[in-house]
């Protein structure tokens, strides 16, 4: 399997990349939950909360030990029906507008990876987005509600359907220029461990992982701005800039930076997870692909040769004579 059949599957076959997308995003995000739901409290700015926001060990022996074995899980059925058609529309758009910059534009394989980034988080927040706002009411401290319908009708009947999508503009804002520093970290990542880009199970994981932890930590401020508008209970806090007001007002310069390191430590396995599950799926469907494709050439080289005797439906016996001529065939 050579670098252009591997690097180009299946560009023109969008059901491959959105199969291959939807199995990584679940993987991603149901795998490393529990930390995420750790993430969640630690950037919490809720008053009398601050006793809990000390060390990922503390607040996970805090949630388990005061509110159950299963509450790191809760609201984890929210991301899994949200991760996979996210992610399938994320991944599909991504190779795509990545050929189109690279072939149509001649762009710089790293600039062409940022911008085709840029455009598939376009469309994979506007699914995510309403997933993360149910997600992380769930995941916060002491929360009112009994799962993932209950927290929907609650705030649908409370708030409107545009509580949804509170977070929307502050989730672009952050997640453009982390999806942009996530690609191309890849991209440069696999042209140093991978330069021949064959299917390395290893480097797919150590180039995803390294470009998780990377854009994670450069974008936790605009993280923490987001969880504050979606975890609030009330619509006091509207948009990004009164978020990044209220962090400081309430956290100091400190407070954007809440919840650094379990995100990092998030980001670094589940990115790593993503790629190596999204890279495996694009192998094994280019395998079966091949083999389909030399399966049904196998099938035409065996069909039988056939003599010119057979070819004029001259009986086997005559053709043991003398080749006969073209008019004496067709007397016969």
């Amino acid at each position: 399997m050579n670098f252009d059949d591997y690097e180009s599957l299946p560009t023109s076959n969008v059901t491959s990349h959105m199969t291959a997308g939807a199995a990584a995003g679940i993987m991603e995000h149901c795998v490393m939950f529990p930390l995420d739901s750790v993430k969640t409290r630690m950037q919490s700015l809720a008053a009398g909360h601050s006793r809990m926001n000390t060390t990922i060990r503390e607040v996970l022996g805090n949630m388990v030990r005061e509110e159950g074995l299963t509450r790191p899980f809760k609201g984890v059925q929210i991301v899994f029906m949200g991760a996979g058609p996210a992610h399938a529309m994320y991944f599909a758009t991504y190779e795509f507008m990545k050929e189109f910059y690279s072939s149509n534009l001649s762009m710089n394989g790293t600039i062409a990876s940022g911008l085709a980034g840029v455009t598939s988080t376009l469309l994979h927040d506007g699914v995510m987005t309403p997933s993360d706002a149910v997600k992380q009411r769930l995941q916060m401290f002491n929360s009112p509600y009994r799962g993932v319908f209950d927290c929907i009708r609650r705030v649908y009947a409370t708030q409107g359907i545009a509580a949804f999508y509170r977070s929307y503009t502050t989730q672009l804002t952050m997640n453009i220029p982390f999806q942009s520093l996530h690609f191309m970290t890849y991209e440069v990542a696999q042209n140093i461990t991978n330069p021949t880009r064959e299917y390395n199970p290893a480097m797919h994981m150590v180039s995803g992982a390294l470009a998780g932890g990377i854009a994670a930590a450069i974008t936790t401020p605009l993280d923490v701005c987001k969880t504050l508008l979606n975890t609030q209970s009330e619509a006091n806090v509207k948009g990004l800039t009164n978020a990044v007001k209220a962090v400081y007002r309430l956290g100091g310069p400190l407070g954007f930076f809440k919840g650094l390191s379990p995100r990092v430590l998030y980001q670094m396995p589940s990115t790593a997870i993503c790629w190596s599950t999204y890279e495996f799926f694009k192998w094994f469907l280019l395998n079966k692909k091949e083999e389909e494709s030399q399966h049904s050439d196998k099938k035409v080289r065996e069909l039988p040769t056939l003599s010119p005797a057979s070819l004029y439906a001259v009986p086997v016996a005559f053709s043991a004579q003398a080749e006969p001529s073209l008019i004496e065939v067709t007397r016969s």
